[in-house]
């Protein structure tokens, strides 16, 4: 159900932006618009289900962590 509800807000806000774009012919509007909703709409629903999205500073401190720590020594 709340996927449903995320997919009509999306379908919704396209509905309202891209006709606009395209009457004005704001092609890279459109396009940048596009790959936003794509992405937003990539994250959100596997959101809904629960899954936690990747961390991006995980990387960085699994490099930065024991550096730290290895630091702190007297």
């Amino acid at each position: 159900m709340l996927i449903l509800l995320a997919l009509l807000g999306f379908a919704l806000v396209i509905w309202l932006e891209a006709p606009g774009l395209v009457k004005k012919k704001m092609w890279r509007e459109l396009i940048a618009f596009s790959v936003y909703m794509a992405f937003a709409l990539a994250i959100s629903i596997p959101l809904l289900y629960g899954v936690r999205p990747f961390d991006a500073n995980a990387p960085i401190e699994a490099v930065y962590k024991p550096l730290a720590k290895w630091l702190e020594k007297p």
